[in-house]
């Protein structure tokens, strides 16, 4: 609870800052609506050509999509904004201050920044998710239901775990910043059924780069795909890399010499 004090308390202060600049809603959600009417219209066209791609029917790639979108709101909402934050603070030393405060310093550095107008591309992606699970019918009951919200809520975890690992890199090189946008790229692939792309990369986008866990297997839950192998799986990997970006944080820790030095 004290947690999402805290988050609370972050968030109300990003709230009042960006209402300062309202316009910044309208371009964010301008930005949103075009990237969601290209997804769709791409849709549209591959299948007019065909009525299957890469197995997925047309609404569970719909589906997909709009977890594609919660995802990415998500990403965009707070870990790319405090991810990039700490590495910021990381070169310049003000990583200090939140060390200096009583509170865990990875938690802190975790919700310090919030781009509360990408809530836009949340919002649009349970809109597109909603009208992809009326389309399906009959076919989505509870235990679909139960493993999307599990697997969601992995995939978050393991997405979050991710960044952090690749942040805290910056306690050991100095410019890391070109990582994470070389990532933010390879995450539209996510776009797309994993099993669309050759052998070669469906292995690199599910244990090099785990896009698959974020976008293709909650879609799966909520398609009837999932299997309770691969369900298993990803709770492991999410506390392994959660696990792992902890220890890294700490050690990186160590590392770090601060304003003062």
């Amino acid at each position: 609870m004290n947690y999402l004090r805290l988050f609370g308390v972050y968030f109300r202060v990003s709230v009042l800052s960006e209402l300062a600049y309202r316009v910044n809603f309208f371009v964010q959600l301008f930005q949103s609506l075009v990237e969601l009417g290209t997804a769709l219209l791409g849709l549209a066209v591959v299948f007019s050509y065909t009525n299957t791609l890469g197995g997925w029917r047309p609404d569970e790639v719909l589906a997909l999509v709009g977890v594609y979108f919660i995802v990415g709101g998500m990403i965009g909402l707070v870990i790319q904004p405090g991810m990039g934050k700490l590495i910021e603070s990381v070169r310049d030393g003000t990583l200090d201050f939140t060390l200096a405060k009583p509170e865990d310093a990875q938690l802190l550095v975790s919700i310090q920044r919030v781009e509360i107008w990408k809530l836009i591309d949340i919002v649009l992606g349970f809109g597109v998710l909603a009208t992809a699970l009326v389309r399906l019918g009959e076919t989505v009951g509870g235990w679909e239901v139960l493993s999307f919200v599990v697997m969601l809520l992995t995939g978050a975890v393991i997405i979050y775990s991710f960044w952090l690992i690749l942040a805290t890199l910056s306690f050991w090189f100095v410019r890391v910043e070109n990582i994470l946008e070389i990532f933010q790229s390879v995450y539209e692939a996510g776009r797309w059924p994993i099993s669309l792309y050759p052998g070669w990369m469906r292995f690199a986008l599910t244990f090099i780069i785990p896009i698959a866990f974020v976008t293709t297997v909650p879609a799966e839950a909520l398609t009837g795909r999932l299997s309770a192998e691969t369900l298993l799986g990803a709770v492991l990997l999410a506390a392994l890399l959660f696990a792992i970006s902890r220890v890294l944080w700490r050690i990186g820790l160590r590392q770090y010499s601060g304003a003062s030095a």
